[in-house]
């Protein structure tokens, strides 16, 4: 069974693109890490942080055990290393493949996404600015997708190959 990781900064379509992937192909279960961690009102910090890794780590063992399930999207903000380490290295001791992918795009790109964006209650211009700054950090990691001028089903197919 595989396991794709998306990750990036906020706003960046992380949610979108994983629903899409889980729509379009057959028994694909779609974990958003922000369920996992949904505290009111939200604090980011470690204990919450690996308290969310063990909730998404759980969540993929039981899709794992379901004769259905046949791949899974997991979709979160990770912008501590350690955060994508522990839920990888989770992921390897159950013994499933990891694909991984961070989702980037260029900042006009990123305020445009945010500003349309009208489902999200918390698409502030304070967490805009959040997410603007973590843009050099996610650029720096590995696997990078620049979605800056692509749809959807370009994205997702660029991912799925």
């Amino acid at each position: 069974m595989r396991v794709i990781i998306i990750n990036g900064p906020m706003g960046v379509g992380k949610t979108t693109i994983g629903k899409y992937i889980a729509e379009k192909y057959a028994g694909t279960a779609f974990i958003d890490g922000d369920w996992c961690m949904d505290l009111h009102p939200f604090v980011g910090n470690r204990e919450t942080k690996t308290m969310a890794i063990d909730n998404i780590l759980h969540m993929i063992g039981n899709y794992r055990k379901c004769s259905i399930c046949k791949m899974i999207v997991v979709v979160w903000v990770m912008d501590d290393q350690w955060v994508y380490q522990k839920i990888a290295d989770g992921i390897a001791e159950m013994g499933l493949e990891i694909k991984s992918v961070v989702l980037v795009c260029d900042q006009k790109s990123l305020i445009d996404r945010w500003e349309n964006d009208k489902i999200c209650d918390w698409r502030t211009r304070a967490w805009l600015e959040v997410s603007l700054k973590s843009l050099p950090y996610f650029l720096s990691i590995e696997n990078v997708l620049d979605t800056s001028n692509l749809t959807v089903e370009r994205i997702a197919d660029r991912i799925m190959r």
